[in-house]
């Protein structure tokens, strides 16, 4: 027990609360207007890519007989960083909001129409932060020279050369442990529980090596401006394909399956009500 009395979990909410929550995070995120969309977009995009600036960084020059493991534990290990300045910091990311809108229309508290105008603005948002921060590493010379700019560019060349149906099957299990990291955030109550909820799905999705939409928005144009063997076509291909399987992942592991299992249609606005509403 609590040394004040209470639970050793009360900084902690249950699945059903975490759902109520979600809910609500749903419905506030559809009621963003459109300027915030992109404000908050940019900003999701921008962390997204620093995290991946951070993983590039440290992992590029990691001697090769240690391994690739190696190299994407460590890659793993920073990553997280983005979608911590994404949940606490407050900005909105496509991904995140692949779980928290559908599970807002599951409640039927959220028209599919809102859904799909969010995904669209937030996605336009990502896109320009994620390639504003690709700006700032070559113009920095972050990732212009020797086992930078080798490793940058041979990450992105693997994503594209994966098969259409292998980069969405990837996608999908990247958000499904992506949502999870949503999830998990909004179960904690402060901000060290949300860092730890974050950190470890984030870690296994980068480690393991599954396609996230907006983090290939800052790989793969980086790649081909680094001069990179990859056209513009390639890259609509690979960031299309990851798109729907991170929308699967979000939303039908995620949404759809807490949405069935926790959510009472006729009770969800009254439960809702507890807590603070995510700017995940």
């Amino acid at each position: 027990m609590h040394p004040r009395g209470g639970s050793e979990l009360e900084n902690f909410r249950s699945p059903a609360e975490i759902a109520a929550l979600a809910v609500e995070s749903g419905v506030a995120k559809a009621k963003l207007s459109i300027g915030k969309m992109l404000v908050l977009g940019f900003l999701a995009g921008a962390f997204i890519a620093l995290g991946f600036l951070f993983d590039l960084r440290v992992t590029a020059t990691i001697p090769k007989a240690w391994g690739d493991g190696f190299r994407f534990l460590i890659g793993g290990a920073v990553f997280p960083v983005g979608l911590m300045l994404v949940v606490i910091a407050g900005a909105e990311l496509l991904t995140g909001n692949m779980m928290t809108l559908p599970i807002a229309f599951h409640a039927r508290r959220v028209r599919l129409g809102a859904v799909i105008k969010n995904w669209i603005f937030v996605t336009i948002g990502n896109f320009f932060g994620s390639i504003f921060i690709s700006y700032m590493a070559i113009e920095a010379h972050l990732l212009t020279t020797g086992d930078w700019k080798k490793w940058t560019i041979g990450v992105a060349v693997a994503k594209v050369s994966l098969p259409y149906w292998s980069t969405i099957i990837s996608a999908i299990g990247c958000n499904w442990l992506v949502t999870l990291a949503v999830w998990l955030a909004l179960g904690a109550k402060d901000v060290i529980g949300k860092i730890f909820g974050i950190w470890f799905p984030i870690f296994a999705f980068v480690a393991i090596g599954f396609q996230h939409v907006v983090a290939n928005m800052f790989i793969i144009p980086t790649a081909i401006w680094l001069g990179g063997p990859i056209t513009w076509g390639q890259a609509i291909t690979e960031l299309s394909g990851a798109f729907i399987g991170n929308a699967i992942g979000g939303w039908l592991f995620v949404a759809s399956a807490y949405a069935y299992t926790y959510i009472n249609k006729t009770a969800s606005q009254s439960e809702g009500k507890t807590g603070t509403i995510s700017s995940t």
